[in-house]
């Protein structure tokens, strides 16, 4: 009996990473999940991505079960703040975090994905790298990793790895908790057309469609799961 394939997924020891953990095992899916914090679902590997060095022990440790096909790259922080109250430290730790990750955690992979002729990449970006105030590190770090998402999917499509992105909208997770007052969380619904928070599941079902064999000819694309916030602010 072939052994299962393989699923990584960082920042997956709560909301929407552990949601998409949970969707990788209903799948039938070996999913691993880095984080700092010991993970319920799947293989638990505990480590500090913000740190290079922490980031390749654990990766060390994923590979070392067999080479890993899929890749969700959703570990992240956000800083809020205004631009005058950003600081540089700030700006870092969110580079380091929700950008410099995704690469050295595609890298790794990636040998694996290029011997099986076939991978699936999705990065987990946000709404908010179309704008958004109080986000000046977060924005940029996850715009940056829409810029990545597009790159990777010309270079690695003709290796049969597919690279795309999720940009959600306002999700109800322990981080959003901390990120907004009860004031801005009702302005921020009031403001989505179907008028309600998302959950990490909302995110955990795109990314389980975007990671199947079947989505091979979705490449270098964004899909905002926002209830409809991007609608008319995105471009076409």
């Amino acid at each position: 009996m072939p052994a299962p394939e393989r699923l990584l997924v960082t920042g997956g020891a709560s909301g929407i990473g552990h949601a998409i953990a949970e969707e990788g095992l209903t799948r039938g899916w070996d999913v691993v999940v880095v984080d700092r914090d010991p993970a319920p679902a799947g293989k638990s590997v505990v480590a500090d991505l913000s740190d290079r060095d922490s980031a390749a022990a654990a990766l060390a440790e994923a590979l070392a079960g067999g080479p890993i096909t899929r890749l969700v790259n959703n570990v992240g922080a956000v800083f809020p703040a205004r631009l005058r109250d950003q600081t540089l430290d700030q700006v870092d730790a969110a580079y380091a975090l929700n950008l410099r990750c995704a690469v050295q955690c595609t890298q790794a992979l990636l040998p694996g994905m290029t011997d099986a002729g076939f991978g699936r990449v999705v990065n987990v970006a946000s709404r908010a790298a179309l704008g958004k105030t109080l986000r000046t590190a977060y924005a940029a770090s996850k715009a940056g990793l829409i810029g990545l998402t597009r790159t990777w999917a010309l270079e690695l499509g003709p290796l049969g790895v597919t690279v795309n992105a999720i940009g959600p909208g306002p999700i109800a997770t322990e981080l959003f908790t901390r990120a907004n007052d009860a004031r801005r969380t009702k302005q921020i619904v009031d403001a989505v057309p179907v008028r309600r928070i998302g959950t990490p599941d909302d995110i955990a079902h795109t990314a389980g469609y975007l990671l199947d064999d079947r989505a091979g000819f979705v490449n270098g694309q964004v899909v905002y799961v926002c209830g409809g916030l991007t609608a008319g602010v995105s471009p076409v």
